[in-house]
């Protein structure tokens, strides 16, 4: 249960600072949140995939900083 807290609140600051990264018009703070939420997870899961394991808060968050950097790509390519 607290794991799951911490991948909420620490996809939240990923959103955030992948919003202020990816510049452009965004989705909003909470569409940035959201997707920084399911790229945190898409991000332990292509880590994981990859053999490659963050410890530590600052881990965690530079490796769902970098899945919510790519789930924002993503859907910016989808949407153009």
């Amino acid at each position: 249960m607290m794991y799951l807290i911490w991948v909420v609140v620490i996809g939240i600051l990923a959103g955030w600072i992948a919003g202020k990264i990816m510049k452009g018009h965004g989705f909003g703070v909470l569409g940035d949140l959201i997707v920084g939420i399911v790229g945190a997870l898409l991000g332990s899961f292509v880590f994981g995939l990859l053999g490659i394991g963050a410890y530590g808060l600052i881990g965690r968050l530079v490796i769902s900083v970098i899945g919510a950097l790519i789930l924002l790509w993503l859907i910016r390519l989808i949407k153009k």
